[in-house]
């Protein structure tokens, strides 16, 4: 691999995981006006008109076929695009103050290793000691960053817990949702993301509407939507298409085991801009978040010894 590649790889994968550590920061105004529901609604109808645009020039009309996998297809993209839209956002909103957003952005960051247990029950491949091991440091550090530093408040926290494991189920559903990518060897990244995309939209408007008919959900006022216009901009655009195209190339580039550690910058990006900010970030938020970050650089560089 020439420097050039090295380089153009390492940016591309930057690009998407900071695009994804703001975009927990930007989220903590946009969840005081509108719901996760009609957010994650507005946010991918947009986004997969524009994903079907997108693969419709660069491939032509006919990737729009679903080649009879159309249900495996609405699965996947439901589990991805509604799973994690409604759960990850719906955990943040409750957790009140910038602790959602640091919350949400340290699970996320244990992503790699919720898919060395996905392929463990999927496929037998029994995850190393070392990887175990990570695990457990990794969630560690969520609980600490949970409890702020105070592990022996978790008795007291049922509320915010039920929200933590709401957003773990949500990371789980982009686990799933990435791993069932490798049921689609000879399609382009580029066209399950489209296809699926459009179909977990359906799902998700769907499950929007008949929320909203039995009285659950509000239909937000033209005001809330404007106050929020910038916040979902960004989400469409930026942590949506460029975020996703970003990372799908860069891991081309620089392979899996190279592009998935950059996951560990998530909550490094939502801290520096709840620092930049002026929020007040206690001593057991950083502790956690080292600790899952240390947990996955160190089962990186395992794995890496590893395979040699």
């Amino acid at each position: 691999m020439h420097l050039k590649e090295i380089l153009a790889g390492t940016f591309l994968c930057l690009v998407a995981v900071t695009s994804w550590g703001g975009m927990f920061h930007l989220m903590e105004h946009a969840l005081t006006f509108v719901d996760p529901f009609y957010i994650t609604s507005i946010r991918y109808l947009v986004a997969s008109l524009l994903f079907l645009g997108i693969l419709v020039g660069l491939e032509g009309t006919a990737s729009l076929k679903l080649e009879g996998r159309g249900f495996s297809l609405w699965l996947l993209g439901t589990a991805g695009f509604a799973g994690f839209g409604f759960l990850v956002f719906l955990g943040q909103q409750k957790i009140s103050g910038h602790s959602g957003a640091v919350t949400a952005s340290v699970i996320m960051a244990t992503m790699p290793l919720m898919t060395a247990l996905l392929l463990w029950a999927t496929s037998g491949r029994r995850p190393s000691p070392y990887t175990v091991i990570s695990l457990f440091v990794a969630l560690g550090g969520v609980l600490i960053v949970i409890t702020q530093g105070h592990i022996t408040h978790l008795k007291s926290m049922e509320k915010s817990i039920l929200a933590d494991v709401t957003i773990i189920l949500g990371a789980l559903c982009w686990v799933l949702y990435t791993w069932g990518g490798n049921r689609f060897p000879h399609w382009s990244a580029l066209r399950y993301t489209a296809l699926s995309c459009a179909l977990g939209t359906a799902s998700i408007l769907a499950i929007t509407l008949v929320a909203t008919g039995i009285g659950y959900l509000d239909v937000p006022t033209p005001d809330h939507l404007f106050r929020i216009a910038w916040e979902m901009i960004y989400m469409i655009l930026i942590a949506g298409i460029a975020g996703v195209f970003a990372w799908n190339r860069g891991n081309r580039i620089l392979g899996p085991l190279n592009g998935v550690l950059f996951i560990n910058l998530i909550p490094v990006t939502t801290l520096f801009l709840a620092v930049a900010s002026g929020e007040q970030v206690v001593p057991g938020e950083f502790l956690g978040a080292l600790l899952v970050i240390g947990a996955l650089f160190l089962n990186n560089l395992f794995q890496r010894k590893g395979l040699r």
